[in-house]
């Protein structure tokens, strides 16, 4: 199979960072400049079949009018006939959920300094009257320097959507994080309701697992009720003071923002954001996405890629080991990995279907790609890993897998027992390298 390079516009398309039920999320790179962006693919059908044009422009005009240095910045909206593409900053680091899988706790230094990031963005949003309504670990990205950015605005709700009585009134979020107000369903403070999950975040970082966890739900809402949680006995003083405070049951005794930037245990060490010159923000593009109009579309152009030395794309590839799942420099864990081989396609499509199948996955084959998805449910849903088998020469394939839903600790657990029924298709780079330089 001959791999393609697609653009759309002046970007061209790259690996599927993650996937969703309405969108996919890929690496982009400006062919003109050479930044690298991140674009969210969107399918306009299901968007409008499912009724969710008004959620969808909710989510790019949040992103569009909330500029600062620790939230993610969308650049541009285009439109295809069938798709929409919103480009976004490209934050490398990854979600800070995936450090917390791989360390456990944070240091209560380190804890503090993303807490008070998150403070920072979290305080922006609400003066521009934008409440997130869905902050938790898995929402909140690192880029390359550790700077904390809160992402996925698609629960968000603006101050213009309050009720008469001024409070939201959609229970929405994930459980574990929700505040109890919002979980009774009477109408809530989004203000207040944010700085709630915000207090869980802080417990996380600090003591590796959730304030809140039942595996009943109505247990689950009890305890978050009465704020029934104890802090671990490694927290400081300081911190339990102000963790207690933020998780306070009743919306109008919680501690509020401007008394957290006065905090003792808070001010330590505290760097206020820096920001760029604020822009005049256009949200016209907005709505010329959803507009059946051709005259500003876009196409999505195939071409054959650039020649690549086969060599030196396997001198990259570390063979097919669990480490290739740990960034060892930044601490963080990958959900993808490749290895080439010099078998044919055909031969490394039967040997991922025989590996998998006695693990309990389904395999649903299309050309050269195949799904891989397991018959249990486990902490996050069913596992579900995609696979794609490309030539790079007449003789070698590089084979890409990712996990596309489920429990990233999971799925490493699924990888462990499955690279080793790949083995004796993998080609072994450091080896063969070695043998082709001398």
């Amino acid at each position: 199979m001959s791999a393609t390079r697609t653009c759309v516009g002046k970007y061209e398309l790259g690996k599927t960072l993650g996937e969703g039920s309405f969108a996919k999320v890929k690496f982009a790179r400006n062919v003109d400049t050479g930044e690298n962006f991140a674009i969210k693919i969107i399918d306009r059908g299901k968007v409008l079949r499912h009724k969710m044009v008004e959620q969808l422009k909710r989510e790019i005009s949040t992103m569009k009018l909330v500029n600062h240095p620790n939230v993610v910045k969308i650049y541009e909206v285009m439109a295809s006939k069938t798709k929409i593409y919103i480009v976004i900053e490209f934050v490398e680091g990854g979600e800070l959920f995936d450090k917390i899988a791989k360390c456990g706790k944070l240091k209560e230094d380190e804890a503090r300094r993303y807490f008070q990031q998150l403070i920072n963005a979290v305080d922006y949003c609400h003066s521009r009257g934008v409440f997130h309504r869905d902050l938790k670990p898995e929402n909140l990205l690192l880029d390359s320097s550790g700077a904390l950015k809160v992402s996925d605005f698609g629960l968000s709700a603006f101050s213009q959507q309050l009720r008469g009585d001024g409070l939201l009134h959609t229970a929405c979020g994930t459980p574990n994080y929700a505040a109890p107000e919002v979980l009774r369903d009477r109408g809530y403070d989004g203000t207040t309701a944010d700085l709630w999950s915000c207090g869980v975040i802080l417990f996380v970082l600090m003591a590796g697992y959730l304030a809140f966890n039942e595996p009943n739900l109505i247990e689950l809402y009890k305890k978050i009720f009465k704020a029934d949680f104890t802090c671990p006995s490694w927290f400081s003083p300081g911190a339990k003071n102000l963790i207690m405070r933020i998780l306070d049951p009743n919306p109008l005794t919680r501690i509020t923002i401007p008394e957290i930037l006065e905090d003792e245990w808070f001010k330590k060490g505290y760097k206020p954001p820096q920001f760029e010159q604020e822009e005049d923000v256009n949200l016209n593009d907005v709505d010329a996405v959803f507009n059946v109009s051709n005259e500003h579309l876009v196409t999505e152009s195939k071409e054959k890629p650039v020649s690549m030395n086969a060599f030196e794309l396997i001198s990259k590839t570390q063979g097919f080991s669990l480490e290739n799942l740990f960034d060892k420099e930044t601490g963080i864990v990958k959900r993808e990995t490749r290895f080439a081989s010099n078998s044919p396609a055909n031969e490394i499509m039967s040997k991922i279907e025989e590996a998998a199948k006695p693990l309990g996955f389904n395999v649903d084959k299309r050309n050269y790609k195949m799904k891989l998805k397991g018959d249990k449910t486990g902490r996050k849903g069913q596992l579900s890993v995609a696979t794609e088998v490309f030539e790079v020469a007449p003789s070698l394939h590089m084979v890409e897998l990712r996990k596309v839903s489920g429990d990233t600790l999971e799925f490493h657990k699924f990888y462990k027992t499955f690279s080793s029924g790949l083995d004796d298709i993998v080609w072994k780079s450091d080896k063969t390298v070695e043998g082709f330089r001398s």
